[in-house]
């Protein structure tokens, strides 16, 4: 027999109901101990261009030129993988990053940048703000943990370089404004326009590897 309409309705909401938290019993301290997850495996493959290949003048004027020779991006060996929590309460995010194949003294930069896959965009957070790089990945690791104050604004451009996202990731497409907080990294995350990028003596202009970054297929986790 078929249960009426109205009354499958009236079943699904009760339903729903009986698991809804009453906002006067919550526990606030979930905002600071619960994460929204983002993850990346970061590998050559996802560069949009080989080394060689880069455009003279951009490389030029915006001083990213190779000093050592570059390697096809299929025979690198490179590899990585970064990971992207947010707390609830968009107050800090915490990355994790594992890398392999590469030297560290050979790594000059590592960012996150703002753009969509196969394309260069502006630089969000840069990792090298956090001391020197190849002394904190000479263990192939690094940790991190971003406030507000680590969100790049990007003010003015060095002369030549037009990234196809606005100037310091607008948090819209042809949106005037610019990401300046935790909340608008992880709304440009949801979007899947941010990746890593790692930068090396032989591949500085696009990078040695890259990896956006997309939601992770995994609930929410607690903090340990």
């Amino acid at each position: 027999m078929r249960m009426p309409i109205a009354l499958t309705l009236t079943f699904i909401l009760h339903a729903g109901s009986a698991h809804a938290t009453d906002p006067q019993t919550r526990d606030l301290t979930q905002g600071k101990t619960t994460f929204t997850v983002y993850d990346s495996y970061m590998s050559p493959s996802q560069q949009p261009g080989e080394e060689t290949d880069a455009p003279k003048a951009l490389e030029k004027a915006v001083g990213l030129k190779s000093t050592a020779p570059s390697v096809p991006r299929e025979l690198r060996k490179s590899m990585g993988y970064g990971q992207i929590r947010f707390a609830r309460d968009l107050s800090k995010a915490y990355v994790d990053v594992q890398i392999s194949g590469v030297k560290p003294e050979d790594i000059l930069m590592f960012h996150i940048h703002c753009g969509p896959p196969g394309v260069l965009g502006p630089i969000i957070v840069d990792f090298g703000e956090f001391g020197t790089l190849s002394k904190k990945l000479e263990n192939g690791t690094l940790s991190v943990e971003l406030t507000n104050k680590d969100i790049t604004f990007v003010t003015d451009m060095p002369h030549g370089l037009k990234p196809a996202l606005r100037e310091g990731c607008p948090i819209d497409l042809g949106a005037p404004g610019q990401v300046k907080t935790i909340a608008g990294l992880e709304y440009l995350a949801r979007k899947g326009v941010l990746y890593f990028n790692l930068h090396t003596k032989a591949h500085t202009f696009y990078g040695e590897m890259r990896g956006q970054i997309y939601v992770a297929k995994e609930e929410p986790q607690q903090q340990r």
